[in-house]
């Protein structure tokens, strides 16, 4: 009798944060459905799921973000209700959101201390202590950052490092991790993977959504799937396999892309880049991009791979004519010496950008699906001086279409579509302009492993039409599945090129 109670009272220790009965809806629709899980102190306890299963959901509602819920939380065995992040965070519980949730126009400092600023006796902000304590975060993050660079001078995955920034700073019980690793290189994952391993150490509670399978095999103790808002299976992570989980997130049996076959090796040159240079945006005696020069051929894959700060973004964005005045070299489509002013001129000469951050310079969430996807096309959708309807909405339903765009209508606003879906209305956006070249800057980032195989068939099939592609990606799966040669880069220069037959994550 005595030991069974001692048992009952250590389970109890190891729930530090359990769910029972969580229903939320969103004008009538059903985001979480009765939903009961438990999370294990000491514990990586992953939440796994398509896109709209519900998972950021549940996760705002555990951090406070949503207050308005059916259901209860338990915290340390005692039934909770937050009112606010604020009050989640006083009692220990800390969520790193997969949306960036940083003021552009506030410091590095200032974005990680607001509303927790340190005062001193007078009431006065406690600057100096600010700025130390910023200092060791950014030195446990390995990131060698001012405290006082303004976070809109940023790059994304800076960003989401400073995101995990925030969440450090209280010693929390509870770490939510949505999508931590979505926008950062493999070397800052393996840091953060550290960081979380003396987490653990410390019997800290990490829940953890990714969408990276591989990444998870590797840190998780416990997998949680839910489909649909509703809780599918939860257990041990070492007594399932890649396949069956996979099968339990999406409900049938998905089989993962892979290329056969190299395209584009015997066939015309549609890119050359020759000695591309790009200067610092504040010091014209630094070059961010250093004389890269390379050739692509009618429908090759090239994946470009490299950590994060070596130049893959910027290196899309030059040849998107982003960056005219700070850019030199030459830049030949179908052998003709091309002049890019602006983007405009880019894409005249057939050239397409899908950006990293699709919500910031992709999209705009405020309108609806069927703008979105017309939005690069307004010329073609012109019948003399208006805009016409039936145009527009010819040309989205086409893409909704043949991309499988889940939405209840072309007049859904694109906001509340999931990350894949967004993503496809950004794809769908360019496709509609035929360009020759299409750029790709992590095409699939905080998108379900679902949505990711129906985005590399895409992308496949691209390429057998004749379409030369250069997609950037983080995860090295990613570009093994799909390419037919890899460009590596690092510190701003091109260090390797390597055909897919040769390519080796440890040569890569």
């Amino acid at each position: 009798m005595i030991d069974t109670i001692k048992e009952q009272v250590f389970y109890k220790s190891l729930i530090v944060l359990a769910v029972e009965n969580i229903t939320k809806r969103f004008s009538g629709v059903i985001a979480l459905n009765n939903v009961s899980m438990e999370f294990h102190a000491g514990k990586v306890n992953a939440i796994l799921g398509e896109n709209g299963a519900g998972k950021s959901t549940l996760m705002k509602i555990l951090s406070g973000v949503y207050s308005d819920y059916e259901g209860r939380i338990l915290y340390k065995n005692n039934p909770v209700t937050f009112a606010s992040v604020r009050e989640a965070q006083d009692r220990g519980i800390a969520i790193i959101h997969q949306e960036l949730n940083l003021i552009p126009y506030l410091t590095i400092q200032e974005n990680i201390f607001l509303g927790r600023e340190i005062v001193n006796a007078l009431g006065l902000l406690n600057k100096k202590a600010m700025k130390a304590k910023t200092v060791v975060l950014l030195q446990r993050l390995e990131l060698n950052l001012d405290p006082d660079t303004l976070v809109l001078d940023l790059k994304v995955g800076q960003q989401q490092l400073i995101e995990i920034a925030k969440a450090l700073l209280n010693e929390s019980d509870v770490i939510i991790m949505d999508e931590p690793t979505s926008a950062i290189s493999d070397k800052e994952s393996e840091i953060l993977f550290g960081i979380m391993h003396e987490l653990k150490k410390q019997n800290k509670t990490i829940v953890y959504i990714s969408h990276k399978l591989d990444e998870l095999f590797r840190i998780a103790d416990r997998y949680i799937v839910m489909r649909d808002g509703c809780l599918i299976e939860s257990g041990d992570f070492q007594r399932i396999n890649r396949d069956d989980l996979i099968q339990k997130m999406v409900g049938r049996k998905i089989n993962l892309i892979q290329k056969h076959g190299v395209s584009g090796s015997q066939k015309e040159e549609v890119l050359r880049v020759d000695n591309l240079c790009l200067k610092h945006e504040e010091r014209s005696t630094v070059n961010v991009l250093k004389n890269i020069s390379f050739r692509l051929s009618v429908g090759e894959i090239v994946g470009l791979f490299g950590l994060m700060g070596a130049g893959r973004t910027e290196l899309m964005e030059t040849l998107f004519g982003l960056h005219p005045k700070r850019s030199s070299g030459a830049i030949y489509v179908q052998g003709k010496l091309s002049t890019f002013r602006s983007p405009s001129d880019a894409i005249k000469a057939g050239i397409a950008l899908v950006p990293e951050d699709r919500k910031k310079d992709g999209l705009v969430l405020g309108l609806d699906v069927r703008t979105n996807i017309c939005l690069a096309s307004l010329e073609e959708m012109e019948q003399g001086f208006w805009l016409t309807n039936n145009r527009e909405s010819t040309l989205a339903q086409k893409y909704i279409g043949e991309l499988s765009i889940k939405t209840s209508s072309e007049k859904q606003s694109a906001k509340n579509l999931s990350g894949g879906n967004q993503q496809k209305i950004v794809i769908a956006k360019w496709l509609a302009k035929e360009p020759k070249i299409l750029l790709l800057d992590e095409p699939t980032r905080g998108v379900d492993v679902g949505a990711k195989n129906e985005i590399y068939k895409l992308i496949v099939e691209l390429s057998k039409a004749g379409m030369a592609i250069i997609m950037v990606s983080s995860e090295l799966p990613e570009i093994f599945a799909v390419s037919d040669r890899v460009l590596v880069m690092s510190e701003g220069s091109l260090t390797a090129e390597i055909p897919i037959d040769q390519a080796s994550e440890h040569n890569i």
